[in-house]
């Protein structure tokens, strides 16, 4: 028997606390309305230095660095075009942290899905979402982690996984695939890490609304994904970027090697 779960109202934005307080934050797919950039939003809100925010969409990334600079002074925010699957771009990355004193936080937000049945599904486009979204996270792990070792730095990672790495849904064995190396990435690393005082963890979400979301998924479709959170609503993408900025926090201090679900999803 299936059960109508109505569509909960959204909480109010929360205020920041200075959880980030003089902190270098680097987010990777930031540019855009989605996770990445809410996640920028919140750092600058929680009182970090300076974020670096990078993707690869040149337009709506200096878009993002325009709008973020002005309401929070462009001294605190600086771009870099970076392609998580190019090992040079994602060392300038972290080369653009150390004009501010070097990354403190590093967010690995970038990733690449799509839907397409396994058995349809050609080695192009199994490689590139695993390029993108399991070895693009790699490569940023550990050039940040390097970069904090090399300074003595007790930094923290921050990887975007999803509940997809955990539960099967059709047409997506790629990037299921790709998140469940996402948190099986998160807990080695984090081990590997751990001598010095580097802290990694992740936020597994489910379905996060966004207006690109919304550009590529029939209303029919989100519907029936809403109906499988608790909440009969989607969440809010600042909503995930509150557990991330909690992992990166000082709050989340004797936390490594963990999976936080920042889902409501029941079925």
């Amino acid at each position: 028997m299936s059960i109508h779960r109505p569509e909960q109202p959204v909480p109010d934005y929360v205020a920041g606390h200075g959880l980030l307080v003089d902190k270098v934050v680097v987010v990777t797919a930031a540019a855009g309305a989605g996770i990445g950039v809410a996640v920028v939003r919140r750092a600058l809100e929680e009182g970090a230095r300076a974020v670096v925010i990078s993707d690869t969409h040149e337009r709506r990334l200096a878009e993002a660095e325009a709008e973020l600079g002005k309401e929070f002074g462009p001294e605190r925010v600086r771009s870099l075009v970076c392609d998580v699957t190019d090992e040079a771009q994602v060392g300038a990355l972290l080369d653009a942290a150390d004009e501010f004193g070097g990354v403190d936080v590093m967010v690995n937000n970038a990733g690449l899905g799509g839907e397409v049945n396994l058995l349809e599904m050609s080695d192009e486009q199994w490689l590139r979402v695993l390029d993108i979204t399991l070895n693009g996270t790699f490569r940023c792990v550990r050039a940040a982690g390097n970069r904090m070792v090399k300074v003595g730095k007790k930094g923290v990672i921050v990887n975007n996984a999803s509940v997809i790495g955990w539960r099967a849904q059709e047409g997506q064995a790629h990037y299921a695939a790709a998140k469940a190396g996402v948190m099986a990435l998160t807990r080695c690393a984090a081990l590997d890490m751990a001598q010095h005082g580097i802290r990694v963890n992740a936020v597994s979400p489910s379905l996060a609304m966004h207006p690109f979301l919304e550009k590529v998924t029939t209303p029919e479709l989100l519907a029936e994904l809403k109906q499988r959170e608790a909440f009969g609503r989607a969440a809010e993408p600042w909503e995930v970027a509150n557990v991330m900025v909690f992992l990166a926090s000082d709050y989340s201090s004797y936390l490594t090697g963990e999976v936080i679900s920042t889902s409501s999803q029941h079925a």
